[in-house]
């Protein structure tokens, strides 16, 4: 009997109100012209100037910039900006940045991967070759070898210039995507990074039938309405397609019906993200991703593009709620700032959430998937239930708190801290109404917010996500996400509640919270961000303040270490926020010649950062200095330009051309200007 239906698809440094200005958008490190009316822009554009100014967190050094890559509107007028940092123009593996910021231009959060200092040869001395021949040795199989480029990879604070080569193939046990990064000096493997991570029709897994699904006019599983999402036979590649607009007979050892399954899940989990969460489809941009089922293993996959569906030991395909939403919660992972996760158990957790989101969204009735915090449990993929258990993780002998050894721990099992986080944030210790109780590690009483407002909370998280992210990164960010969603600081007592639930402790960057709107605080930018001082002139930026919350306060402005021969002057050096002052650079004619990062720091009852890139011993376009004339006298520390240098002289000289060795060498290079 067809009892299936479809519908054809043709139809961390947290800031508190930190303004920086009403600018126009324009790539990260120039000067942003003046704003359109857009709010998103006008967001853009305000973290556009931050990331250029390096302020608070993502301070950078004089050879680096920051290139802005991806902008993701969040609920509430908030928008999410992710930069990649360069040095020297090549790529920073490891030294990427989020900005969050919001329509009215104000920056709420900044984020970094890291505060290392590079300093690093351009010029590699292993071949490219030879870094793919290492690469290629790290699969057990090899298909094809992808990609290539040089990088600047930063691991743990430490920098080195890398050749990072894509190797696709097998390792001895499941498909592999991965990322080789390979020392350009020594040839030594850095590091591994893996894309793959395990992880109307009629239904076996979920229901009542008949299930509606999105399908195109031609019956084929392909929803138009949701660009990318398809499902196809993984021995074929074909998707599927058919006569008549039914599909599947029921039974989960159909890929048909395991198609079924996975295109319902799918796109329940896209309304999902777009009603409660305020992303614009799985990807993040409107799009989404091909399902195949057929896999000959007891497994799931997410591979950075696909998403590969296998069977449980009696040879039914597990394309369940869970297990959909968690492999696309992967890819989620992966499209969101800092890409994906690799410390031991935030993917896999990370995948988790997105499933049990997905199921309480779905809300199906029993005997299908309904919400329950449990994952496999449908599909009960080796025999003995579900495989993990979000309110108490050690049911399955998985650990319930975060300790110093998970980061060693097998990924799946180390996910256990991050899934009963979020159950104590959803649902806290003693939720009734059926759902089982959650024992904290702290043996503190807790009470959830929901799991809608935690989904909120922790999605808020990933879009503070940098490369690198750890547990420990994961607080901060979620305490973030929390208070910039919450003014009055109850969702960010929760969620750190639920933290210190699970014995993960407080960290040096989380941010604090009180519930009064009209604490003090202020924003802090120059303008312009970077000037050329010719040796024995001065180059002068704009110190701009405004109170952002509260009343105004009295700021004490200083700059960090400046290079010999520099000083600086501001003008005044006190002043009350909602002021300006002036800086003024001058440089000695002895001054050494170089490009430098000064910090500035406006301290009051808040504190706050900004950076000014100070080019020292170059006039800069035109060179500021005196053309040189072969009639003048020139005397001890004079400055000259000539054919696109400046020049100092040691001694008294005249007639003698600068750039040539001349009877006595009197004029030293100072470099192009």
């Amino acid at each position: 009997m067809n009892r299936g239906t479809t519908t054809a698809g043709t139809v961390l440094a947290l800031i508190a109100g930190l303004a920086i200005g009403a600018t126009g958008a324009s790539p990260a490190g120039a000067d942003p012209s003046p704003p359109p009316a857009n709010p998103q822009a006008i967001a853009v554009s305000a973290a556009d100037r931050a990331a250029a100014g390096g302020l608070d967190a993502l301070a950078k050094g004089p050879n680096e910039q920051y290139e802005r890559q991806l902008v993701t509107p969040w609920v509430d007028d908030l928008y999410s900006v992710a930069y990649q940092r360069t040095y020297r123009g090549l790529p920073v593996i490891g030294g990427d940045a989020v900005v969050l910021a919001d329509g009215k231009g104000r920056v709420r959060a900044t984020q970094a991967a890291t505060n290392a200092q590079i300093a690093v040869t351009t010029q590699p001395t292993v071949s490219a070759g030879a870094a793919e021949t290492t690469s290629k040795a790290q699969l057990a199989v090899v298909d094809k070898v992808e990609s290539h480029r040089l990088v600047v990879r930063v691991k743990d604070g430490n920098s080195a210039l890398a050749w990072e080569t894509v190797v696709a193939g097998r390792t001895a046990t499941a498909p592999s995507r991965l990322h080789v990064f390979v020392d350009a000096s020594t040839g030594a493997v850095l590091d591994t990074t893996d894309d793959v991570k395990a992880g109307t029709g009629n239904s076996q897994w979920n229901g009542p039938n008949p299930l509606t699904i999105q399908t195109s006019g031609s019956y084929t599983l392909r929803d138009t309405t949701r660009p990318g999402l398809s499902c196809a036979d993984y021995s074929t590649g074909q998707v599927f397609t058919k006569s008549t607009d039914s599909w599947g007979n029921g039974q989960a050892t159909s890929k048909e019906t395991g198609c079924v399954d996975a295109m319902w899940a799918a796109q329940k989990e896209w309304d999902m993200l777009g009603t409660w969460l305020g992303r614009n489809g799985h990807n993040g941009n409107g799009g989404s991703w091909p399902v195949k089922v057929g896999l000959n293993e007891l497994n799931a996959y997410w591979d950075g593009s696909t998403i590969t569906i296998g069977h449980n030991q009696s040879n039914q395909w597990i394309a369940s709620m869970d297990v959909i939403g968690h492999e696309f919660g992967h890819g989620i992972d992966q499209n969101t700032p800092g890409g994906t996760s690799t410390e031991a158990g935030l993917g896999e957790g990370t995948g988790d959430i997105f499933g049990a989101l997905t199921e309480a969204y779905t809300n199906e009735p029993s005997p299908y998937d309904v919400p329950d915090y449990t994952v496999g449990e449908t599909v009960n993929l080796v025999g003995q239930g579900p495989i993990r258990y979000m309110y108490k993780p050690s049911t399955n002998g998985d650990p319930d708190c975060y300790s110093s050894s998970i980061p060693s721990t097998e990924v799946h099992k180390a996910a256990g801290p991050l899934n009963h986080w979020f159950y104590l944030l959803a649902e806290g210790t003693n939720p009734g109404g059926g759902k089982p109780a959650s024992p904290t590690c702290n043996n503190t009483t807790l009470t959830g917010v929901g799991i809608q407002q935690a989904g909120k909370i922790f999605y808020g998280g990933m879009l503070l996500k940098t490369s690198g992210m750890t547990y420990k990164k994961y607080r901060t960010v979620t305490l973030n996400s929390a208070k910039t969603l919450d003014p009055t600081c109850a969702l960010f007592a929760k969620t750190k509640a639920a933290w210190d639930a699970v014995s993960l402790p407080a960290q040096p960057n989380d941010p604090t919270c009180t519930s009064n709107p009209g604490d003090p605080d202020f924003s802090l930018a120059l303008n312009p961000t970077s000037g050329n001082v010719a040796l024995g002139g001065d180059v002068t930026t704009a110190v701009n303040t405004t109170t952002t919350s509260g009343s105004a306060q009295s700021l004490t402005l200083t700059t960090s270490t400046l290079p010999s021969g520099v000083t600086a002057e501001f003008t005044p050096g006190t002043i009350q926020s909602g002021a300006n002052s002036s800086l003024k650079f001058s440089a000695s004619s002895t001054a050494t010649p170089g490009t430098y990062t000064v910090t500035v720091t406006a301290t009051g009852t808040a504190t706050h950062t900004a950076q000014y890139t100070l080019t020292v011993g170059s006039g800069g376009p035109g060179c500021n200095a005196p053309a040189w004339n072969a009639n003048s006298v020139y005397t001890n520390g004079s400055v000259v330009s000539y054919q696109g240098h400046t020049y100092r002289a040691k001694w008294w000289t005249q007639g003698e051309v600068p750039g040539t060795t001349g009877q006595w060498g009197v004029w030293v290079d100072l470099g192009a200007c």
